[in-house]
């Protein structure tokens, strides 16, 4: 609970800080970038979202069950699974 109040507020001021955070480097962190390049809030709007998808399949996973539809605008393997590692989310 504490990380997610510490990414929440890293995301106010540094949008693409808490997207390489819990997505590393890759697409969501360079579409951040931009978006934040292009406007603050819009890439607001997108860390806000990676984090959102992020935290909420974490929790599917620790309740039991989990959507393995991928999330759309969201390419990050580590945040469709909710940090728990690639492939089958069935063994977990």
């Amino acid at each position: 609970m504490i990380s997610a109040i510490l990414l929440v507020i890293i995301a106010i001021f540094l949008p693409p800080v808490a997207v390489y955070i819990v997505a590393g480097c890759g697409a969501d962190l360079l579409i951040n970038i931009a978006l934040t390049i292009l406007g603050y809030f819009p890439g607001h709007i997108h860390a806000f979202y990676v984090l959102y998808v992020y935290y909420n399949r974490k929790e599917q996973v620790q309740q039991g069950y989990y959507d393995d539809r991928p999330a759309p605008g969201v390419y990050s393997q580590n945040v469709q699974t909710g940090g728990q590692g690639y492939g089958t989310m069935g063994a977990h």
